[in-house]
Parts: C-alpha cells; structure tokens; sequence
C-alpha cells in the first residue's frame, strides 16, 4: 500500500528519490524517508506526515549521492512516527531497507534476533528484515537478502542498500508489486509505473520469489534458490504526461472527465463485423463459454459495486445465476466451486492482495478465472485463466471514477458474451445493447458539459451535514452504493447505501432534516416504487436529491435538487448516473476543503490483506 523507490545512476539521487515519491502519493502514506549511501555510510532521513515535510528537510540538509531508496509508509505495525518510518537500518547503520507488505512472523524473529544481541529501535515488522540481513550477511548483500526471505512469511516488496556497496540496489518481492526500471546507464526500482516513467518506459517485472542485483549497467535476477532467470520484460504504452493533471485543479476531477474515452477505448474492437462479441481474453471454447452454470464475482471496494452491477446484467441477459463477493471473505467461507463456474475478478490495480487470495482459491477448487484490471502485467494477470484490461490509463486520485465505468463497460461485453453463447438474447437483442454502449461516452460528455446544478447542490450540502442516505432500486441499488462510498471516501460525510425498499424496515429511524437522502430515480421497471419512498422520507422531514431521467418534469415535485442525465436503456443506466454522484462528491469534498486526491487513511492499491 506504500510506495517504494530506488535509484542507482549519474543523476542526483535525492531529486529522483522525491520525484518519485511525489508520483506515489497517490497510494497513501503517513510518514515518508530517504537513505542514501555515499562515500562508505549511510544517510537516512525521514519525516511524518506529508511529503513536503521530507522534501523540506532534504532542502535544508542536502544529502549527497548517486544510489539510495526511498519510502511512503502507510502504518500497519506500530503508529505514525519518524521512528516508524522507512528506511530501517540494521544494528551497524550499514544496511538500509525499506519494505511494502507484512511480515506474518516478524515477533517471532525478532525475539529471535533480540535474543542474539540485535536492538531494535522502532515497532516495525519491517525492521526485523534489516536485522536479519545483517545476521545473514557474509559480504554477499544479495545472497544474504536471498537467505533473509527464505526465512519471512507473509508480503513484501523489498529495496536493500549497503554502506560498503555503492553501486548496488538489490530487490525483492512476494505478494507485493515492484518493478524494475530500465534506462541507459541508470535503474529505477519502484512500487508502481508512474515513479519511473520520467526516466524510462522499459520495464522488467519481477515475480514473487526473484531477488534482483541492480546496478547502473545491468539487472540480474534469481529465484528463491540462487539460480539465474529471466523476467518479464514490458513496454508501457502510456506517458508521463498521462500520470500529469493536464490543466485541471485535481487528478480526481482530470479522471472524472476522461470517462468519455475510458469507456469508448475499453469498447474498442469488441464487436465483430459479424455481429459476434468479441473476447477471445476469456481463454475459453464458444462451448466452454455456453457450459459455464455459475458466475461468482469476487472483488473489494468499487470493483465489488461494479460487480453487483454485473449480476444484474448476467442474470438478466444469459439467465446464469451469479454470486458477488467481498474478495476478504469468499475463501474463508467454504466456497462451493466447480469446473463449471466462472470466477471473475475484478481489481483495478491487478494487485489486491486479498482478490489475489480468492483468485488462488479459485482455482485450487478447479473453477476458471477471468481478471478484470486495469494494469499491464499486474499480478492478477498471470493468476487467472484470461484478462480483460480496461483501457483506462492511468488512474492517480485514490477514490475510482474512470476504472469503475470502465469496469461496468467491460462486464457489459462479458455478459453479452455469455448471452451469445447461450442463445439467450438474438442477435437483434445484442445489437439493440451494443448501439446503446456505443452512445456512452457521448452521453457521458453531455454530463460533463453542465455542472451547474452539481455545484449549486454541493453548497448547499457542505456545512451542517454529517450524515446521508443514498437510495435505489434494482440496477440502481450498486450506484447509490457507488456514490455512497465516494462521498464518504473524500468528504468524510457519513453515508449509507440502501435498497430503497428497505427504508422501512430500520434505515428511515435515521431520518431527519439534517439528513439529505440522495437517490437514482431513473426511468425504468421500479421508477414508481422509487417516487413512493422519496415521499416517506420528504414526509418525514428529509432533504432529497435525484439522479432523474432528462425530460421527466414530475420528479421535481419530490425533490430539492434534481441531477438529470440523459435517457438511455434501463440496463445502462449505471454508467451515466454514476456521473453526477463522482461529481457531487468532488463538490462537497472541495467545498469543505478537502483533499480529493489523498484522503486520509485510504490507499490507492490494497497491496495487504
């Protein structure tokens, strides 16, 4: 969940230490550090709180050099302080480490190695990994790295210097993203793409177990065992620039408003001239596909709304029952799973280490698995079976906009594909569905050009408010769930998400003037029963605001503020209306003063269970 860089090269360490960190932000942090080795010692320095506390100090104090790590932390084992922070050093001060994951048996090897002599300075697993190097090592720092790892359990991601060796990073991992940069006459190691891009796109992806030696010059790589092996190598497609706000005041406001093409690139290509849906990525026979008795869809967060979105239109389109899961809890209960069941998992990231978890599960239980994510080369992508990418690109603000509609725009193809197969819409049918995802991202845009009336809403709602219900019905019940988290995720404001028909039976006890009830009233089967419960709750002294259908002038008879989108299918509906709830949340969220980007305690990738 924190963000790890390391850098050996020409270039002035620091500058590309911070830097990097800068581009990491966005995974979340609460305290951040440096070590740099220079002429045969080790200079660390580390702060609390944000990045410009770190870079402050830097300024004042220069530290010198040409190979170091750097650290974000976000605080699993002991709380936020400078002698939390990464990176931890070793009795000696001559090893440095810095540590993404959790080490499952550190209190073990710590009273190991306390018993041993070692003094241990902070409340960190990660400081029993810079002990342990240090017991292990014999002037072989990545053969001592190598040995420390083979005693860990749990995840990491690792990044070790050493005082005598000032040429030298070396890298670890398990269960936990890190990368190698490749440049000319330079390496960057990193958590995640965007803390290198400034100086190269070529990437080498190192897989769990591989312990790496980098230098200027060269990248070599072993396995658990010490023998040699070749890594995946990948070229990133998309650009600094991209990870860049490009004009706009926030990267959550950028990535709201890259909708329109997120959403039209991850439903590029895939409808065939014939009028076949095409996704050859789901590994699987036309009659594997017409075979498959039972969807599960496993995710966290976002991903699992987009997922409730997906039963709907699977159930709906090819008649397949279809559970949703929290990804934390579908392998600890017992899953019943078959040969016959679709395991789809979803995660932005491709790194969730609990979707990673349930994606094993999965398979070890003989199901098939197909990812949904938004990164090359992510772990998930070498777990599951097959892999739908959305082609969303980067994504930076921690709160998901533009990978949820992605997501759902992906899951449209994917319940089409099954629909096809099975026979259970004609070809009239799914041509009628395709013509209206192909109207998305205009639709979207018209969203897009008309704030106003969000902006408006918003400032209303900025002070006095402390809590909120979201309401919706059928398809609508994910989005009202959707913009629930959203407004909580950055604002802070309390929210609860419900089926509106469930107000009677305990949520309305909460009702009060002070609690503004937002709902998805779209047109559609349940429109009516929608309309029935903004009554009870506007009877009961409620504020309401409405996600309605343009054209439908009666719903302003039940509401405060009405946030209208344009009128499409019932069945995709969930994409527009999520538009304005992303919005209205960015509006409160600003006009409170918050920061959108980088709420508090939140990360940007789940990297620990």
């Amino acid at each position: 969940m924190c963000g790890i860089v390391g850098y050996v090269g020409p270039k002035r360490v620091t500058d590309v230490l911070l830097a990097g960190l800068a581009r990491l932000e966005y995974r979340g942090y609460d305290s951040a550090g440096i070590a740099v080795v220079h002429e045969g010692s080790i200079e660390t320095v580390r702060r609390v709180g944000k990045l410009s506390h770190l870079i402050g100090a830097v300024a004042e104090d220069p530290v010198e050099g040409s190979i170091g790590i750097g650290h974000t932390r976000w605080a699993t084992h002991g709380r936020p302080s400078e002698e939390n922070a990464h990176p931890h050093a070793d009795c000696t001060g001559r090893i440095a480490v810095v540590h993404n994951g959790i080490i499952e048996n550190y209190t073990e090897l710590r009273e190991e190695l306390q018993a041993a002599g070692h003094t241990f300075r902070s409340e960190t697993d990660t400081e029993t990994v810079s002990h342990l190097v240090e017991s292990l090592y014999a002037g072989d720092l990545a053969e001592a790295v190598r040995l420390a790892t083979r005693r860990l359990h749990g995840s990491y991601a690792l990044a070790v210097v050493h005082a005598d060796d000032t040429g030298t990073i070396i890298a670890a991992r398990r269960d936990s993203p890190l990368i190698i940069g490749e440049g000319a006459g330079e390496n960057i190691v990193a958590s995640d793409i965007p803390a290198v891009l400034e100086h190269t796109r070529e990437i080498l992806v190192l897989e769990d177990g591989q312990v790496a030696t980098v230098t200027a010059d060269s990248i070599s790589v072993v396995d658990a065992e010490g023998l040699p092996v070749t890594c995946e190598r990948m070229h990133v497609e998309w650009d600094l620039e991209a990870a860049e706000k490009g004009g706009y005041e926030d990267f959550m406001l950028k990535e709201i408003h890259e909708q329109p093409k997120a959403v039209r690139e991850t439903l590029r290509g895939r409808m065939g001239e014939d009028g076949t849906v095409q996704l050859s990525e789901l590994a699987m026979t036309t009659e594997e596909v017409a075979g498959i008795r039972r969807v599960i869809v496993i995710a966290c967060g976002t991903s699992y709304h987009a997922g409730l979105v997906a039963k709907t239109l699977v159930e709906q389109w090819a008649r397949v029952p279809v559970e949703v899961d929290v990804s934390s809890e579908f392998r600890y209960r017992d899953p019943i799973v078959g040969g016959d069941t679709l395991v789809v998992a979803i995660t932005q990231s491709g790194e969730t280490a609990d979707t990673l978890a349930s994606v094993r599960e999965a398979r070890d239980r003989g199901a098939k698995v197909l990812a949904i994510t938004n990164v090359v080369g992510s772990r998930v992508t070498r777990e599951a079976d097959g892999v739908i990418y959305t082609h969303a690109g980067p994504e930076i603000g921690v709160a998901a906009t533009k990978t949820f509609t992605a997501q759902i725009a992906a899951l449209y193809v994917l319940a089409l594909k099954l629909a096809q197969a099975k026979g259970t819409l004609s070809p009239a049918q799914v041509q009628h569905v395709w013509s209206g995802l192909m109207a998305l991202p205009g639709i979207i845009e018209r969203i897009l050009g008309d704030q106003g009336a969000l902006q408006e809403c918003a400032d209303q709602y900025k002070d006095g408010c402390l809590s909120s219900l979201f309401l919706g019905r059928g398809i609508g019940v994910p989005v009202a769930m959707e913009g629930a988290l959203k407004l909580k995720e950055i604002s802070y404001i309390h929210a609860e998400a419900y089926p509106a028909g469930e107000m009677k039976h305990g949520p309305i006890a909460l009702i009060t003037p002070h609690v503004p009830v937002v709902a998805v009233a779209t047109k559609g089967r349940t429109y009516d029963k929608v309309v029935s419960n903004l009554q009870e709750v506007r009877a009961r002294g409620a504020e309401t605001i409405v996600v309605a259908t343009e054209g439908d002038t009666e719903i302003v008879k039940h509401a405060e503020h009405v946030l209208y989108v344009p009128e499409t299918d019932e069945d995709l509906v969930p994409i527009p209306a999520a538009v304005p709830l992303q919005l209205l949340a960015y509006y409160i969220a600003k006009a409170k003063g918050c920061n959108v980007d980088q709420p508090r305690n939140l990360a940007k990738s789940v990297t620990v269970e």
